[in-house]
């Protein structure tokens, strides 16, 4: 399955929940770009958006040995290393700087795509020359857990879309034979991550794009197993929806697949496969209760189209199941079109 690069970009800002920031973030593309290339453009852009705005400061605590006093003194510190004699303290203080954790990441990333192997000679001087400009600011061993750490507030929300472009390239380069030197993963070759992917963009889409249903959320279903046996209901594993819209009238519970192939072949002929049909169907068992809109909720297997799109149509009492695909290789408005022509159905 290909999917163009700009789809790709779609996918991902809408995945991160930042329209917003994409469109402040001008990015040429072309059918020529490839994936290493599209980060390494996106990273340019929102650094000279950074940059243009002014970078984050905050204040950073310092604990240093030094001359004289500085903020306050750590006496205990102090004494014990026998500095008073040499007219020396050790002092803890302020220090308002630009030297914070996401920039460290910001510039650790960017160096990180310097030596990344395959990026584009032009694309890898103007990151040079934008680490040259944040000279003054500490490179930092990035790790998962590190992105974690960055606070974002209505100040510097900005952050949220940056920290988002450097956690996919620190995810999608991994260290080379070379010493120094970083190798491009493609994500989208990954169908872990790009099912991933393909789940949180619809479900962000939705809760963008459309008005009809004011809910949109992954949902928790209960087993309604008899739970008196309390310890066997511990082992039951947990029922969560990829997508849920809900409004006080209706229910649709939508199970976003990414696969390569969307049929199964069983004897020449195209089936649906098995275990996601089964799972749909326990979640629209598993969720009814009184309420109109529980007995009568609509599901849908949703898969990207590989050769042929489908639009399969069943009933199970009052329960509509369907299976619909969308064309991630067709242009964008035809993509929206399509998503929210499946919501309304």
């Amino acid at each position: 399955m290909q999917i163009p690069i700009e789809n790709i970009y779609f996918l991902l800002c809408y995945a991160w929940n930042k329209l917003d920031e994409k469109e402040r973030v001008n990015v040429s593309i072309d059918d020529k770009t490839e994936l290493l290339d599209l980060f390494a453009k996106i990273l340019i852009n929102v650094t000279k958006t950074l940059l243009k705005r002014g970078i984050d400061k905050n204040y950073i605590d310092h604990n240093e040995e030094l001359t004289g006093v500085k903020g306050k003194i750590q006496i205990s510190q102090t004494l014990k290393s026998n500095l008073l004699v040499k007219q020396r303290t050790i002092c803890t203080f302020d220090d308002f700087s630009s030297n914070i954790i996401s920039n460290r990441i910001l510039v650790s990333t960017i160096f990180r795509l310097t030596r990344t192997k395959g990026l584009e000679k032009e694309l890898k001087n103007e990151l040079i020359a934008l680490q040259r400009m944040l000279s003054d600011i500490d490179q930092i061993e990035i790790t998962s857990s590190l992105f974690k750490q960055v606070r974002l507030n209505r100040n510097n929300r900005f952050y949220g879309f940056v920290m988002n472009v450097c956690q996919i390239i620190y995810d999608s380069t991994l260290p080379s034979e070379e010493q120094g030197k970083y190798k491009f993963s493609d994500f989208t070759r990954v169908d872990k991550k790009m099912n991933q992917l393909f789940e949180a963009f619809i479900r962000n889409f939705y809760r963008i794009e459309q008005k009809k249903y004011k809910t949109v959320k992954k949902e928790t279903i209960k087993w309604q197993f008899d739970n008196s046996d309390n310890e066997s209901y511990q082992y039951l594993p947990q029922m969560e929806t990829d997508i849920t819209l809900e409004n006080e009238e209706e229910k649709i519970i939508i199970d976003a697949k990414f696969y390569r192939e969307t049929m199964t072949i069983n004897y020449d002929k195209e089936r649906i496969k098995s275990a996601n049909l089964y799972q749909l169907f326990s979640y629209l068992l598993n969720q009814q209760d009184i309420s109109s809109k529980t007995l009568t909720a609509t599901g849908i297997l949703l898969y990207p189209t590989i050769e042929t799109d489908y639009d399969l149509n069943f009933k199970y009492n009052e329960h509509k199941i369907q299976i619909r695909t969308v064309n991630l290789n067709s242009n964008w408005r035809a993509i929206s079109s399509r998503l929210k022509e499946i919501a309304n159905t």
